[in-house]
């Protein structure tokens, strides 16, 4: 609406400038003459301050209902009041009208307005994308197993789909059949594929790559991941900062203090030269220029464009006071795991016998686990994946319930397990091994066998609760912003001070319970610390309540829950150092369009009132009009350059 108007608007206002004398003796030309010329300016104005200026009027009418004068109430002011005074103009000699400032002033607030909305709707764009991916029909798996295509709207929980390589995935569920690779980027940010198995779960929207899935709905309509992220998008739009409503606030002060300042003029003017033409000629030229074009575009802009970057980076912002309190923190508390950690084993360490090599080892233990699906078996498998080793062939696999594995490897019969094998079968470890099992002991790794011919222990692998790199660099980042980092966690207090030693954090809460992390917030907060609590959002829903910025973070599953004031999409503990970069430099363009916004009235009221008068200087409208509009554009510069603004994080 904003963008039709302004064009229509616009385009109308050309021959209003045009044939303005002001503009045609600023740039020394002579309009042509002709019969009605003399109509085209007053007949335009009037078109564009009934159709440019009527949303203003109607928004100023709702601040007027609610007795909370605001920007709406200032802007419609300083156009009525000009329109008004123009038309009457017409008809009283010795006037000279403001058709021109007032079709330029509507002109730069249908564009401001304009430029707020789209980018504030760029903040959603990419999750429109999103949304085209949703398919409108979806494959239904019917009691005699064959498929119908049915409607997505008629999807209920516990249906189960068909997704076929390359169809989109039709709502929230959880895979029950197949194997297959989807891509999530459009909701994760990660590029890369991510495997699915029975048990996974998947997100409407993304597409599956290049096998088939049977798919259980756990999820629809609003339920779903991509619902909660629209939705997260929408409140972020209609919540307001702190500095905004500082922002609108004044332009209520500003309402008052040009009637006040127009009221003063009129007084002056009459006890100095009397009342005429040119007293109220002053008092309309104060009410048109009092209008705050540069302040209504200050703070709304970098807003918007604040929330636009935030959400192209990954970043919901939900309530936008939390975002503006992040340039403020002095501590971060972060859950462990699936936050600092992947919340998945992994291989930490490896030590083998001397006549066998780490290759070797991966390669026979790889091979033996390969047909299980258990969390060892998977690091086991992962690490060799990582190291670019083969799997060994092997032969009959057998599972020992409580002890391990046993197979067949080049006619050989390996086993893989834990302490409890080692003793079963009373073999003594190397004294090499016996001291790497020892120190992953103390670490809280767990520690599996690769045990030969049931006599030698020929490889040790300690397991851990592997930690992201990217929390390496998240902390150190914090730790250069002067920020404390705080870990919670429900792990042992060997675990926790091994994690917190790792990473160099500051404090660590051990062996605390979900119903126990918003007291530990509270008593950092007790210590007159401003907490930010970073967390899954699920378990950690008291704890991201009780804290000054709670940040849910998160897979795309996980990213439509309520209890955060921001939504990490992704697993990334670096996004929260961006986020806190982002809220500094975002808070540092308002207070500069802030300073130009209120300098520009700051200096135009006053000649505008002529207070200079007696020296001979006085600021006519038109000059004013100029000064109004070099604010503006220094406003809406400033506010774009923050999407110049380095979010990056060194490694």
């Amino acid at each position: 609406m904003f963008r039709r108007r302004f064009w229509v608007s616009l385009v109308l206002s050309l021959p209003v400038i045009f044939f303005s004398e002001f503009i045609q003796d600023v740039f020394g030309y002579t309009a042509p003459s002709f019969p009605g010329s003399v109509w085209i300016t007053p007949v335009l104005a009037v078109i564009v301050f009934a159709y440019g200026g009527v949303p203003f009027l109607s928004m100023a009418r709702t601040e007027l209902k609610t007795r909370e004068p605001g920007m709406m109430m200032l802007i419609s002011l300083a156009i009525t009041v000009a329109f008004v005074y123009s038309v009457a103009s017409l008809f009283l000699e010795g006037t000279t009208p403001f058709f021109w400032e007032l079709v330029t002033l509507i002109d730069i607030m249908l564009l401001g307005h304009w430029v707020e909305m789209r980018s504030v709707r760029a903040a959603s764009g990419a999750l429109d994308e999103l949304a085209k991916l949703m398919p409108d029909t979806a494959e239904l798996v019917t009691e005699s197993g064959d498929t119908e295509e049915v409607p997505v709207s008629t999807l209920g929980e516990g249906d189960v789909v068909l997704v076929r390589p390359g169809a989109s995935v039709p709502a929230d569920g959880e895979v029950v059949e197949g194997e297959s690779s989807v891509d999530e980027s459009m909701i994760t940010g990660e590029s890369r594929p991510v495997g699915k198995e029975p048990e996974s779960e998947v997100v409407a929207g993304t597409v599956n790559q290049d096998g088939s899935l049977r798919v259980r709905i756990t999820k629809t309509g609003d339920e779903t991941a991509l619902a909660g992220i629209m939705r997260l998008v929408e409140e972020a739009q209609q919540s307001k900062s702190r500095t905004q409503l500082l922002a609108d606030r004044a332009a209520g002060w500003l309402f008052y203090v040009a009637l006040a300042v127009a009221a003063i003029t009129a007084v002056a003017w009459v006890v100095a030269v009397g009342f005429n033409i040119a007293v109220l000629e002053r008092v309309v030229t104060v009410l048109v220029i009092a209008c705050p074009h540069a302040l209504g575009l200050a703070v709304p802009l970098v807003v918007a464009i604040n929330t636009s970057t935030a959400a192209q980076n990954g970043m919901l912002i939900r309530d936008r006071i939390a975002m503006e309190e992040s340039r403020n923190l002095d501590t971060v508390m972060f859950d462990k795991t699936g936050t600092l950690t992947k919340g998945e084993q992994g291989v930490v360490g490896v030590e083998t016998a001397s006549d066998w090599s780490e290759e070797r080892a991966f390669e026979v233990a790889a091979g033996v686990e390969s047909d299980s699906e258990h969390m060892i078996a998977r690091a086991i498998r992962d690490a060799a994946q990582e190291r670019d080793i083969q799997r060994a062939s092997v032969s009959n696999f057998e599972n020992f319930r409580g002890l391990g594995v046993r197979a067949t490897v080049d006619g050989e019969t390996v086993h893989i397990g834990g302490p409890n094998l080692i003793e079963k079968f009373g073999i003594e470890r190397s004294d090499d091994i016996a001291a790497f099992a020892e120190e992953a002991g103390s670490n809280a790794e767990t520690v599996i066998y690769l045990v030969h011919d049931e006599s030698e222990v020929v490889a040790a692998f300690a397991l851990a609760d592997v930690i992201r790199e990217e929390s390496r660099q998240a902390i150190e980042a914090l730790h250069g912003m002067d920020i404390e980092v705080a870990m919670l966690t429900g792990d042992s207090e060997d675990v926790a001070k091994a994690v917190s030693e790792e990473l160099g954090i500051d404090q660590y809460f051990a062996e605390v319970l979900p119903e126990e992390k918003d007291t530990k917030v509270e008593q950092l907060q007790s210590e007159g610390k401003l907490v930010a609590m970073v967390g899954d959002g699920v378990n950690d829903a008291p704890a991201l309540t009780r804290a000054d910025v709670g940040i849910a973070i998160g897979s795309g599953t996980d990213v439509a829950i309520e209890s955060g004031d921001i939504i990490l999409v992704d697993n990334n503990p670096l996004d929260v150092v961006r986020l806190i970069r982002l809220s500094k430099a975002s808070y540092r363009k308002m207070q500069e369009n802030l300073v130009w916004a209120t300098g520009y009235n700051v200096f135009a009221l006053p000649l505008a009132a002529g207070i200079l008068a007696p020296i001979g200087i006085l600021l006519s409208p038109a000059i004013g009009a100029v000064f109004m509009s070099l604010s503006t554009i220094i406003v809406a510069i400033n506010a774009r350059r923050l999407r110049n603004v380095d979010l990056s994080v060194a490694a």
